[in-house]
């Protein structure tokens, strides 16, 4: 399927469902097939409840239609094809407003392990069945609201932080162990492993200063790792922390590099950072 489309106002485009390929179902069923068994013993038990109830596991490339009725009965969300990525209000915009942008392009077989550019698979899969948990989903919106604001004090690098660490690369503990949420893991087969297993990154308690501190890396797998304890206590450092003058605090504050560690760090595991 290829992207020459005009996008509307808000830069959406038609999902175009019928123009999927065989070949571009069967390669969904694989990915789905192989992202899924990972899921069942590695990710947090919302994101399984999430791939059951929005019936992911139905064979073929969604319709986001069809996903959409299913989301907006539980938590008011929707999804939205758009042709790539899409300029920071415009995401921020759709956020606040629960809905989800998603590519419409499926990767090619050659890249089934790694692409620079979030796809249909990472976004339906990855992204979609947490959105179907009430507290996440808030979460999500409340991000989207923030990033408005944030716009305008001139911190979106400091908030895309918080989107990496906790969306898309996000850990969480669960009854003793740790567990995969973070769309950007549980959308690739071999981060799933890493994430969890590898002794190379730090895998660190969450705190929201730090985070907003920590760069991080598009290219490899990361290099730290932020634990939370629940999608509520995330919720709720977001919605109770008051973002300008944190903003203010970390512009005189230096960065901290994903392999170091700092005194006040909550050390879960000090990785021996082979891979970096």
């Amino acid at each position: 399927m290829t992207e020459a489309v005009a996008h509307a106002a808000d830069w959406t485009v038609p999902q175009a469902w019928a123009d999927y390929t065989p070949a571009e179902h069967a390669l969904w069923d694989t990915l789905f097939a192989r992202q899924s068994r990972q899921a069942a013993v590695r990710a947090h038990p919302a994101f399984l409840r999430g791939l059951a109830a929005l019936g992911l596991d139905q064979p073929g490339v969604p319709d986001f239609e069809a996903l959409s009725r299913r989301l907006r009965r539980l938590t008011g969300w929707s999804v939205v094809a758009v042709p790539g990525l899409v300029p920071d209000a415009v995401f921020f915009g759709h956020l606040a407003r629960r809905t989800f942008v998603a590519g419409r392009f499926l990767r090619a077989p050659g890249e089934a392990d790694y692409l620079q550019e979030p796809d249909v698979f990472h976004d339906i899969f990855g992204h979609t069945p947490l959105l179907a948990d009430p507290v996440f989903a808030d979460y999500l919106q409340a991000y989207g609201e923030g990033g408005l604001r944030a716009e305008g004090l001139g911190s979106l690098q400091r908030l895309a932080r918080l989107y990496w660490y906790s969306v898309e690369f996000g850990l969480i503990a669960h009854e003793g162990a740790l567990k995969l949420y973070g769309a950007g893991i549980v959308s690739s087969h071999g981060e799933s492993v890493f994430a969890l297993d590898d002794p190379s990154p730090h895998r660190l308690g969450f705190d929201l200063r730090r985070v907003m501190r920590t760069p991080y890396r598009i290219d490899d797998f990361q290099q730290s790792y932020f634990v939370i304890d629940s999608f509520a206590d995330l919720l709720d450092q977001t919605l109770q922390t008051d973002f300008a003058p944190l903003y203010r605090d970390l512009a005189a504050e230096c960065d901290i590099h994903p392999t170091d560690l700092t005194p006040g760090d909550r050390i879960i595991h000090r990785g021996l950072q082979t891979h970096a």
